[in-house]
C-alpha cells in the first residue's frame, strides 16, 4: 500500500532523510520512532505530500504530492500538535466530513464514544478546547471514516486512561482493514499496539522488525496494588489512572486498559520502594473499583 524508494530529503544543505526504502501494507500496524530530529515527522510530511522530496513515495501508487486530494481521501492523520484553527467544532465535523466525502454524524459518535459531547461544543472555536477535547475530537475526526492509512503522532499524549481504553478500542476495529503508523519518540508508549516496529536516527531506518501480536487492543487488565505504607504522591499519581483506594491508603484498586500495561509499569516503577504486591490478571466482567473494594 504504502512505498518509500529511496527517499532523500534535503533543508538546504542538511540531509534530513537519507535514502529510505520502506514498504507498509494493509494489517501492518507500525510504531515509528526514534529521538527527536531522527526524521520522522518529514517522512511523515512527505507521506501527506506537504514536502517534495526525491525518490519515490506512493500510496496504493499515487504521488502524495501530484495526488494530493486523492491521497488524503484515504488517510486519517492526527498530528501532534492540534491546529490553531477557530472554526467552530460543528463546523469543522461538517467540513473535515465533506473532504472525504463522509457521514459527519459518524465523527461525532466517536467523539460520544471518547467523552466529548460535540454538540455541547458546536458552537464553540476548536482553538478554544481543551488539550484533551482537541486529541478527542482530531482523533474522531480521523476514526469516524473509511480511511484505509491511519497516521498518528503520538495521539493518545493527551488522553485520560479511559478515553485511551475507549480509543484503543476503536483501533481493534480498523486493525484489519487498514494500515497504521504510529509515531513517538517511546517505544514503551506505542509498543503493545503494533506488530512492526521501524526505528530512526539520523534520517535513515536502523532498524525493522516484526513484533508478536498478542495484545488484544481492546483488553483491559483488573489491577490490585498494595503498598507498604501509604504516601500522598503515589495516590495523586494512581488517582489519574482512575483507581480507587482503600480507607487507610495501602490498597488501590482499578482498571488498566491492555496496551497500556507497560506505561502503567513504568509509573508504579518510580515508586517501586512502596510496593508489597501488585495483581493484573484479564478482566472478564468490568465492576467499579468500589465495588472490587467491598470484596
Amino acid at each position: 500500500m504504502i512505498q518509500f524508494q529511496n527517499v532523500i530529503k534535503r533543508f538546504r544543505r542538511h540531509e534530513v532523510l537519507k535514502g529510505v526504502n520502506l514498504t507498509i501494507d494493509r494489517g501492518h500496524r507500525v510504531a515509528l520512532v526514534g529521538s527527536n530530529g531522527a526524521g520522522k515527522t518529514t517522512l511523515i510530511r512527505c507521506l501527506l505530500g506537504e514536502y517534495t522530496c526525491e525518490g519515490v513515495v506512493a500510496v496504493d501508487n499515487l504521488v502524495p504530492r501530484e495526488h494530493r486530494r486523492e491521497v488524503l481521501s484515504k488517510v486519517g492523520f492526527v498530528p501532534q500538535l492540534p491546529p490553531p484553527l477557530k472554526m467552530p467544532v460543528g463546523q469543522l465535523i461538517k467540513f473535515a466530513a465533506s473532504v472525504c466525502d463522509s457521514n459527519p454524524q459518524r465523527m461525532a459518535d466517536v467523539a460520544t464514544r471518547l467523552g466529548l459531547d460535540t454538540e455541547r461544543f458546536k458552537n464553540q472555536p476548536f482553538v478554544k478546547l481543551s488539550g484533551g477535547q482537541k486529541q478527542k475530537l482530531l482523533i474522531a475526526i480521523a476514526l469516524g471514516r473509511d480511511s484505509e492509512l491511519l497516521v498518528m503522532d503520538e495521539p493518545a499524549a493527551n488522553l485520560d486512561p479511559e478515553a485511551r481504553h475507549i480509543f484503543f478500542g476503536l483501533l481493534a476495529e480498523k486493525k484489519n482493514e487498514a494500515a497504521m503508523i504510529i509515531s513517538s519518540h517511546r517505544l514503551d508508549e506505542v509498543a503493545s499496539l503494533v506488530n512492526r516496529v521501524i526505528e530512526m536516527d539520523q534520517g535513515q531506518v536502523v532498524l525493522d522488525d516484526r513484533v508478536a501480536d498478542l495484545v488484544e487492543l481492546s483488553s483491559r487488565l483488573g489491577c490490585c496494588v498494595r503498598l507498604i505504607r501509604s504516601e500522598a504522591p503515589f495516590a495523586k499519581a494512581i488517582g489519574e489512572w482512575g483507581f480507587k483506594g482503600s480507607d487507610d491508603g495501602k490498597e488501590w484498586r482499578g482498571y488498566v486498559a491492555g496496551p497500556d500495561r507497560l506505561r502503567f509499569l513504568g509509573v508504579l516503577s518510580r515508586y517501586a520502594a512502596l510496593l508489597s504486591s501488585i495483581d493484573m490478571s484479564e478482566a472478564e466482567e468490568l465492576r467499579s473499583p468500589e465495588a472490587a473494594l467491598n470484596d
